[in-house]
């Protein structure tokens, strides 16, 4: 919108760059061009304004497809206007002098102008293609037919406007529709996630399956080794005891034989002392065969006298030495 501004009876107009300016004065083109500014009189001025930057049109409608399915289409045309002397000589973009708003509703007529394009041209597509492909590959050819079918539009130049982009946002049908249209994908969506489960749960128990055969496996190898164990543990003890066995064999066979050579030291040096005894002894007998009675009885006594242990005290009865006077006696009687 034009920034106008009152001064002494004077109005002056200030316009944005993207705004073409067309200033009328008694009939006659005064002005003509965007971004301008000048002063004019109310009463004798005729102003337009037409906008020549692009303007986004959202166009909503709804369509049937082949398959009488009701479809919503959601798009954005994009144009400008080209020939802003063409656009306001057959639109109406003048504008208030006072206030520089527009008298009309110029944008309004031109987005009714596109929007009934749009749609016709979108009509012509969904009502020859099913709801399926048109959910599926619907918005290209929408498109492209809404592109052809407005650069083929004759009211658009001659209202001076140029198509500049189209977009089809969407293309939605009914919501419970829709809803029965997800429904197959979203059971499929589940099973492939069942599956993946069911397949997780499978790798998981042929994993513990296999955990768990490594273990036994590993038990039943320590369970043999600890039976080689056991074996080879026998097998040694037995050969200790074999080994010690024999050691004690051949300990005792040693002592055997020492205690047997031993004994025969022994009967041996008995022997000889036995024989040096008895010879001692009848050397002895021999020597005191050719004795008297009473030398041997000097030598009985001297002997036993050697022997008899030493006496503190000794008490003689008359009979004792009675005795011992007449054998004394008798002794010298018999001595020659």
């Amino acid at each position: 919108m034009a920034d106008i501004t009152r001064r002494l009876g004077l109005h002056h107009l200030r316009s944005a760059p993207t705004a073409h300016i067309r200033h009328h004065k008694r009939g006659k083109l005064v002005h003509d061009g965007p971004g301008l500014s000048f002063w004019f009189r109310a009463l004798s001025a005729a102003i337009s304004e037409v906008p020549v930057d692009d303007q986004e049109l959202a166009v909503t409608f709804h369509a049937r497809t082949a398959d009488f399915q009701d479809v919503t289409v959601q798009a954005t045309v994009t144009y400008r206007i080209s020939d802003p002397a063409l656009a306001a000589a057959r639109v109406d973009f003048a504008v208030d002098p006072g206030t520089g708003a527009w008298r009309g509703a110029p944008l309004e007529q031109l987005a009714a102008l596109l929007t009934e394009s749009a749609q016709q041209n979108a009509l012509d597509v969904l009502a020859r293609t099913p709801l399926s492909e048109a959910l599926a590959d619907g918005v290209t050819s929408v498109r492209e037919r809404i592109s052809e079918g407005l650069a083929g539009e004759p009211r658009l130049p001659a209202t001076g406007i140029e198509v500049v982009a189209v977009r089809v946002v969407a293309i939605r049908p009914e919501p419970e529709v829709e809803r029965a249209l997800r429904t197959p994908a979203r059971e499929r969506i589940q099973q492939d996630a069942d599956r993946a489960t069911y397949e997780r749960r499978a790798v998981a128990v042929q994993r513990e399956k296999a955990i768990a055969e490594n273990e036994l496996t590993s038990r039943i190898e320590l369970a043999r080794q600890e039976e080689e164990l056991v074996e080879q543990r026998g097998t040694n003890a037995r050969r200790e005891a074999e080994e010690n066995a024999a050691a004690d064999a051949v300990r005792a066979r040693a002592e055997a034989e020492r205690t047997e050579r031993l004994a025969r030291a022994d009967a041996e040096s008995a022997r000889t002392i036995g024989e040096a005894k008895a010879a001692a002894q009848a050397a002895w007998l021999a020597a005191h065969s050719a004795v008297d009675a009473a030398t041997l009885h000097a030598l009985a006594a001297t002997r036993l006298a050697e022997n008899v242990p030493r006496i503190e005290s000794l008490t003689l009865s008359p009979d004792v030495i009675t005795g011992l006077l007449a054998k004394l006696g008798h002794g010298a009687g018999e001595r020659p």
